[in-house]
């Protein structure tokens, strides 16, 4: 099912400067049990997306209600925002007049095995590296090729992440996830200041970790940095959090601040869904 500009369709003109060039946002929303969950944080992220791009959006109230109302019937699912500078001619000066398209579209929640959450999963470090552009920095723009090439540098089924390093060498996040690791139980987790996106689970982890008095630190590190922690793992607003047990050959324990973390983030989930 997808909705565009509110009617029901699933043809794009071809004008459209999303297609032509990448010029947009997304946001990605678990549903469950009809309810868009953290609807609110993906909410306020596009529309600081939109005023980064410098690109109007008129119909947010539409956009919440036609997302609101095609998720209610919805048991499990994701739902999928897109929302690009609209039609245009050729060129990438933007029109004078710009009338933003809005897409909304319901996918199955995607079967990822339990096993996964609980014992954790195996990464590899990828070559593709994300080029540095504050400019860009944490929004969930369009233009994710450097995921897409570094997602296409494996397809052995037992490797389930790959992790990006920035053209610096600093280790900034998973092709589909945000990173933190722990070492002396000290939560870390790389800033997002010239590249990545700065996850909606990323800023609850961040929060419930202040909350609770865990010692935390935002900043750049390398590769053997990461490698000599106690315990790493990779989370983002589907997958909810995946401990890390394995990068390149590296073992690591699912560590009792994982479990923690995940327990927190667990009953806030939980209480956040019972408000609704």
């Amino acid at each position: 099912m997808s909705l565009i500009n509110g009617e029901a369709g699933c043809t794009i003109d071809i004008s459209d400067r999303g297609f032509q060039y990448g010029d947009g946002l997304f946001e990605t929303i678990e549903i469950d049990q009809g309810r868009l969950v953290f609807f609110d944080r993906h909410i306020r992220r596009l529309k600081e997306g939109c005023r980064r791009l410098q690109l109007p959006l008129d119909d947010f109230c539409n956009l919440v209600a036609e997302a609101e109302n095609a998720a209610k019937d919805v048991v499990r699912g994701v739902l999928k925002i897109i929302v690009t500078r609209g039609t245009g001619g050729r060129g990438y000066r933007q029109p004078d007049s710009i009338k933003a398209t809005r897409v909304i579209s319901i996918y199955p929640f995607p079967n990822y095995p339990e096993i996964y959450t609980h014992n954790g999963i195996a990464a590899r470090v990828c070559s593709t590296r994300l080029g540095l552009n504050p400019a860009l920095a944490g929004i969930k723009h369009l233009n994710r090729l450097e995921q897409i090439l570094a997602r296409a540098e494996w397809n052995d089924a037992n490797i389930q992440e790959g992790l990006m390093l920035d053209a610096d060498g600093n280790v900034i996040e998973g092709t589909m996830t945000n990173l933190f690791y722990v070492i002396n139980r000290q939560l870390h987790t790389s800033e997002i200041l010239r590249s990545g996106v700065a996850g909606i689970m990323r800023e609850i982890i961040l929060e419930l970790a202040e909350s609770n008095a865990l010692v935390l630190s935002k900043r750049y590190f390398s590769i053997d940095e990461l490698l000599n922690a106690d315990e790493v793992f990779v989370c983002n607003s589907v997958i909810g959090l995946w401990p890390v047990t394995q990068i390149d050959g590296k073992h690591f324990a699912v560590g009792p601040v994982t479990r923690e973390i995940s327990d927190w983030f667990e009953q806030y989930k939980k209480e956040w869904l019972q408000a609704c």
